[in-house]
Order: C-alpha cells, then sequence, then structure tokens
C-alpha cells in the first residue's frame, strides 16, 4: 500500500525563495533614470524564465523578442525592427496559454508604446535619452533635488545646523518638510537591497528639533528688479525667497489674511503646527520680501495691473476651490465643503461639531484630516464613506491608520446617492450604493454597482472631501490660456506668448504635494532671474563629512512614533513624535551614500530649469 506525505520544501526550493526576494528588492531599489529599452529585456528574461514550455508562443516567442530587443540594444536593429517586435507582442499576447506569456508580450508593447523614441535613438544613434547624470534615487526622485545623503551625513556627524543650511539650499521649507512631507525620496532608496529604506523625512525632523536657529543667507547685491508673485503658499513663498536672494525685489499678493496657503488652510495644527509654520515663514521673509494679504487678483488689482507695475509676475494661486459630488441634496444645510472647514480651522474658528453624528465623502488625505478634525471638535460618531476599498485610498498608509485608531469608521464600497434633508432643509441621511470592486482601470481596481439595496446612513453633517479646483477664470480673462481648469504654462514655468509672466504649482499640475509645489517655486526663480538678466548661483559652503568605509550590515529601519491615540484625539498638539538621539545615529548610519560611490561630488551649483 502506498504512503502519503508531507510535502517539505528542499533546499533548492528554499534557496530559489530567497533569491526572488533578492530579485524584488533590487526591482524596488532600482533607480530613476534606468535605459527603458534595457530595462524591457531584463523584465523579459525573468518572464521567459517561468515558462513552462508547453506553449510555442512563450517557449520560442519570447526567446524571438528577446534577441530582437537585444538586437535594439546592440545597433543592429532597423527602424523596421520596431514594427517587427510589436506584431511579435501582439502575436504571443493573442495566442499564449498562461498569463506567463501573454503578461511578459503585454510588457514589452507597453514599453514599446510608452518610450518609442529610446528605441529610436538607439536605432538611428546608437545611443541611450535616459537620464543617467544623477544616478542617486534619493536625490533623483526628490522633486526639489536635495542632497540627501549629505545631510543625512551631517546628522550623523551631529552638525545639525550645518544639515538645516544645507537642505535649505534647495528647499527653503525644511521644517515644514520634516513633518508633511510624502517622502518620495524613500521610494527607490538603495538599502531596500539590503533591508528598508532610510527614515529619511525622521532624520531631518531631528536635524529641524536640535539645530537651534539657522540664519538664512544674506541676499545678493540689489538688482533693481521687481518681481510679484501671485499666491503666498508653499510655491510662492519658495519662489519669493529665491528670488530675495538673488537680489530682486519681491513683493506676495496673498488672497487670504495670512500665508502658508494649504499648509494653513488645508493642513491641521496636529500634523503642522502653527507656531513651526509661522516661524519658518519669517525667517523666509526676513531678507527683505513685501507681503499685501486680503488681496484678491483679477478684479482690482488684475493680473495686467501687477504685470505693468513688475519686471516680472509669477502666478502661484494654488488649488482651493472644494469640488462638488454632483447628487441630489447637496446644497442642504449641514453638506460643507472640507476646503471650506480646513479653512475656517487655520483661521482659528473652530466649527461646532459636539455631539454630532459627522459623515465625510472622500478617501485621500484631506478626508482623513476632516475626519480627524472632527474627532477633536468633539463629534460622536465619524464615518468615512468611500466608494473603493480602503486598500485603493489615496491617502497615505499612515494616515488611514491613524484615523482609524482615533474612533472614525471607514466604510469602503459605498457610492454616495443622495442627502436626505428633513422638512426644515437640514441634511439628515446620506444615501449610498454598495459597490463590487471591479476591473482595473488607469492602475487600480475600479468600483461597480453591487446587485444590493441601497443603504441609509442617518447623520447631522455630511463633510465633501473628494478634492480641489484652480480659481482661474480671473486671470482667463485677461489672456492667461488656461485649459481643464488649469493655468497652462511651459516646462520651465513660463506662459508661451506672454514675456515675464511664470506659473506653477497646483494652479498648473492640479493638487499635488508641497515638496512639488516647493520645487516649482525654485525652477521659476532660477527661470525669473535669466529672464531678467542674471544668472545668479544660490551655494552652500557647507563641508560634507568624507565617506565612511565601515561596512553596512543589515539593520531594521527606525520608523516614527506617535502619541498614543486615546490622548491625542483629544487636541491639535503635534501627534508625531521624534526621534532619541540614539535612534537617529543608527538610523543615519544606515545610509550607503550612493552620492559617493559612482556619482562623486555634485554638491553647491546654479538652481537649475526643469
Amino acid at each position: 500500500m502506498s504512503r502519503l506525505s508531507i510535502i517539505t520544501r528542499n533546499q533548492a526550493q528554499t534557496t530559489v525563495e530567497e533569491l526572488y526576494k533578492d530579485l524584488e528588492r533590487r526591482i524596488v531599489a532600482s533607480p530613476p533614470g534606468l535605459c527603458p529599452v534595457d530595462l524591457a529585456v531584463s523584465f523579459l528574461k525573468v518572464c521567459h524564465a517561468q515558462t513552462c514550455g508547453k506553449c510555442v508562443p512563450c517557449r520560442v516567442g519570447l526567446g524571438q523578442l528577446q534577441c530582437l530587443l537585444e538586437d535594439v540594444l546592440d545597433g543592429n536593429a532597423k527602424m523596421e525592427t520596431i514594427d517587427l517586435i510589436e506584431e511579435t507582442a501582439r502575436s504571443i499576447y493573442y495566442s499564449a496559454d498562461c498569463a506567463i506569456g501573454y503578461e511578459a508580450a503585454n510588457m514589452v508593447l507597453k514599453g514599446v508604446h510608452g518610450f518609442r523614441d529610446d528605441f529610436e535613438e538607439h536605432i538611428l544613434r546608437g545611443r541611450c535619452t535616459c537620464e543617467l547624470n544623477q544616478p542617486v534615487p534619493c536625490v533623483a526622485l526628490c522633486p526639489a533635488g536635495v542632497d540627501i545623503p549629505g545631510y543625512i551625513a551631517l546628522v550623523a556627524e551631529e552638525r545639525y545646523a550645518d544639515a538645516v543650511a544645507l537642505i535649505r539650499k534647495d528647499n527653503p521649507m525644511p521644517s515644514v518638510c520634516a513633518l508633511i512631507c510624502e517622502h518620495p525620496c524613500e521610494a527607490r532608496c538603495r538599502r531596500n537591497m539590503i533591508d528598508d529604506a532610510v527614515n529619511i523625512r525622521g532624520l531631518k525632523r531631528y536635524a529641524i528639533d536640535h539645530a537651534g536657529d539657522v540664519p538664512v543667507p544674506e541676499p545678493a547685491k540689489a538688482t533693481g528688479k521687481k518681481v510679484a508673485i501671485i499666491g503666498g503658499g508653499p510655491g510662492g513663498i519658495s519662489a519669493a525667497y529665491y528670488l530675495a536672494l538673488m537680489g530682486h525685489q519681491v513683493t506676495i499678493y496673498e488672497q487670504r489674511k495670512q500665508l502658508g496657503g494649504m499648509l494653513r488652510y488645508g493642513i491641521p495644527n496636529y500634523r503642522l503646527p502653527r507656531i513651526a509654520l509661522d516661524k519658518e515663514i519669517d525667517e523666509l521673509l526676513s531678507i527683505g520680501v513685501k507681503v499685501k494679504t486680503e488681496v484678491t487678483v483679477g478684479e482690482n488689482p488684475n493680473i495686467v495691473d501687477i504685470r505693468n507695475q513688475f519686471d516680472a509676475v509669477y502666478i502661484a494661486i494654488g488649488a482651493h476651490i472644494d469640488k462638488k459630488i454632483g447628487i441630489e441634496g447637496e446644497e442642504a444645510t449641514g453638506v460643507v465643503s472640507a476646503v471650506e472647514m480646513l479653512r475656517s480651522i487655520g483661521d482659528n474658528e473652530m466649527p461646532e461639531f459636539d455631539g454630532k453624528d459627522i459623515i465625510v465623502v472622500g478617501g485621500g488625505n484631506v478626508a482623513m484630516d476632516v475626519a480627524r478634525s472632527a474627532v477633536r471638535l468633539g463629534a460622536k460618531k465619524v464615518r468615512i464613506v468611500y466608494r473603493r476599498r480602503i486598500e485603493d485610498m489615496t491617502a497615505m498608509p499612515e494616515e488611514v491608520q491613524g484615523t482609524i485608531a482615533e474612533g472614525c469608521e471607514v466604510l469602503e464600497l459605498q457610492a454616495p446617492l443622495r442627502i436626505e434633508q428633513d422638512e426644515n432643509g437640514n441634511a439628515c441621511a446620506l444615501w449610498v450604493q454598495p459597490q463590487i470592486i471591479g476591473l482595473v482601470q488607469r492602475g487600480r481596481p475600479a468600483p461597480a454597482t453591487a446587485a444590493q439595496e441601497e443603504v441609509r446612513l442617518d447623520c447631522d453633517m455630511v463633510i465633501v472631501a473628494i478634492g480641489q479646483g484652480i480659481e482661474s477664470k480671473a486671470f482667463e480673462e485677461y489672456g492667461i490660456p488656461v485649459k481643464r481648469g488649469v493655468i497652462e504654462a511651459l516646462s520651465w514655468s513660463g506662459i508661451k506668448d506672454i514675456p515675464g509672466v511664470f506659473a506653477g504649482g497646483d494652479c498648473v499640475t492640479g493638487p499635488a504635494t508641497v515638496i512639488r509645489a516647493i520645487a516649482a517655486g525654485k525652477v521659476a526663480a532660477a527661470n525669473i532671474d535669466e529672464y531678467l538678466g542674471f544668472k545668479h548661483t544660490i551655494k552652500s559652503d557647507v563641508e560634507i563629512p568624507k565617506i565612511r568605509l565601515d561596512d553596512r550590515n543589515a539593520c531594521g529601519r527606525v520608523t516614527m512614533k506617535e502619541r498614543d491615540a486615546s490622548e491625542r484625539k483629544d487636541d491639535f498638539e503635534l501627534i508625531e513624535c521624534g526621534m532619541t538621539h540614539e535612534e537617529a545615529c543608527q538610523e543615519s548610519r544606515r545610509c550607503l551614500r550612493c552620492d559617493h560611490f559612482g556619482f562623486g561630488v555634485f554638491k553647491g551649483g546654479r538652481i537649475e530649469k526643469w
């Protein structure tokens, strides 16, 4: 009689699993700027190695496809080869028996469509157009191009003031970014190949907390040129700071009572304390920037009047208009926008939520902010209604986790249908339609109506947090080009056919991150300076510590801690705790110093154009 036995992995299979994990880490840590054709070949080879060999399209077709792509890399291809690659990949896609074959072919098709110019450059000129001049992943992925390895090395040496000064060369708002930056720089950190990305934002926070007062540099000799900045958010303030450093006379026009834009009117105090924000803004303005608050540019004065008074104008009005859901009952009393609510909080006008049942519609960071603020303002119950799954939310995972920890309930896969009103016109319930997650569209699964009955959710208020729009009509009326609600600007911030007028940040790209607005302001400042006839440089005299040649052993990442949820949900004080000295020392020494190995010195230099 045959006996069954328990199947266990042998040593070879265990090793293969470890190799898979090693490969995953290398893919995660792959730096931006790699040759896209070379990368496509590498992925194709991995796919080909996974085939079972049963069907010809996989066994033979993927091999032929690999040869064609290698001909492109080796300079042996003709322009017709691109069409042959497409035809071969399409044949494999439609005839392969399993996902290994048709998904590998689909990946190649995406590559040909997505970076055809690179294929043509390889064939016609035998070169790659990808940018290999900055292969340090963290620096390349930081929109502002901050010297991240440099300031981490300074933190390791306990030179915190120098670290802040180095950051400020490329990012004039280090305190703000130390608290709220979404840290895109960590996404491709090469430390991922060993264990996990360096906690870059956490180390910046530690430097800020221990640097003391770091004076801003002295501005250059006055140029006599005047520049107007329309909008006092992070982008406008950054542009004003750099232009003032270059010696230009700068005036900021701000619509609200105070500067800060969405930093003040979109991010609650528990994430970004107003004391820290005010201190940073005051430091940046101290070099001679003039400010005019409660001035709405559009009517009096209009953009033409300002352009006539100044040598150049930078439009950085951000995205401050709330978007509507477009459902019945949205005009009811008790239905408010997240933008309106956070704006009131920013001016210290706290809404009255005591004992109320609140429903928040949305799944982004703003939705999390208003939900957590409602809890702090005394709401009895806070629910977040989102039409997709929790994992599909655009909010940062830590924001979602923090919101749930503070007592908010997330109702996923629920699409708002209509808002019910009582006899007095007040919102009293939100009707939702249950959803079922469906096909992937634009990179994430799309919801579809489920075969379930509508659900009634009792409530006292509905807060709408589904995005922001641009208030651009007043500029469009005076000739500023607007397309699909955003201002049309060139990649270097200039506006076509209107000399001396520039635009950048959220009003050009749509709502984005703080660091992207700062980067846009930095780029605009450099190009405005050149338009005015100058080529100033922004330098840092900070000396970067020499490279350490000791081994970098595998070590866990230090994560930021937060105050206990039961304590923090009762106030608007900062919820995140900084690193200890021991943690900062350990974390800063995890950096692999990619700026030294393979890149060399890149400190200093002029702010570059985009």
